[in-house]
């Protein structure tokens, strides 16, 4: 599960998608569900930035947002399969937070070794005029295995353009095993 993320707006990386938004308004920093935030969705031939909400509604009118899809299943799901198939996005970040569910209940920040941007498969759709977006999750690997029993579907930066623009490769990364993180403990 992916319940917080960060957006460094100081980061080089992803201050090129701030420049691209054009003074438009979204949450920097801790990422909530519901908060709005850049996405990155096709445009052309290419990936360009996009301020989105974070969560699809719950059925039914019940209170609250769906902010994670199982990787593994996502095409098999009513609410996912058409934005699996014609609506997959990028969440740019410069890492996630999970929380180690023993009594120390730590908060981790999950980042790439030597990269400062982390980029995340995600869906999105249009609810009441609304773009929102869900984060892609699959199975740990083995760097987040001991914290947490989920973990973003995490994309290489060489791979965006495939998930987003070629279905084929889309449907492979969507069973891929992510990879390895480092960690470190936050407060």
């Amino acid at each position: 599960m992916c319940g917080r993320y960060n957006f460094d707006s100081d980061d080089d990386n992803l201050f090129e998608i701030l420049n691209a938004l054009n003074g438009q308004v979204f949450h920097t920093g801790e990422i909530f569900p519901t908060n709005s935030a850049p996405v990155l969705v096709s445009r052309g031939n290419s990936l360009t930035p996009e301020v989105m909400s974070w969560g699809f509604p719950q059925f039914g009118g019940r209170s609250g947002v769906i902010i994670n899809a199982r990787a593994e299943t996502a095409l098999e799901k009513k609410m996912f399969q058409k934005a699996v198939i014609e609506r997959r996005c990028v969440i740019p970040s410069s890492g996630f937070y999970e929380w180690k569910h023993d009594k120390t209940k730590q908060k981790f920040l999950f980042t790439l070794p030597e990269k400062s941007a982390l980029y995340m498969a995600g869906i999105f759709g249009e609810f009441n005029g609304a773009k929102k977006y869900v984060i892609l999750t699959t199975e740990p690997n083995e760097s987040i295995a001991d914290v947490h029993n989920r973990m973003p579907l995490v994309i290489e930066k060489s791979n965006l353009l495939d998930w987003v623009f070629n279905n084929e490769a889309a449907v492979k990364l969507l069973h891929q095993t992510p990879p390895e993180l480092i960690r470190r403990a936050v407060s």
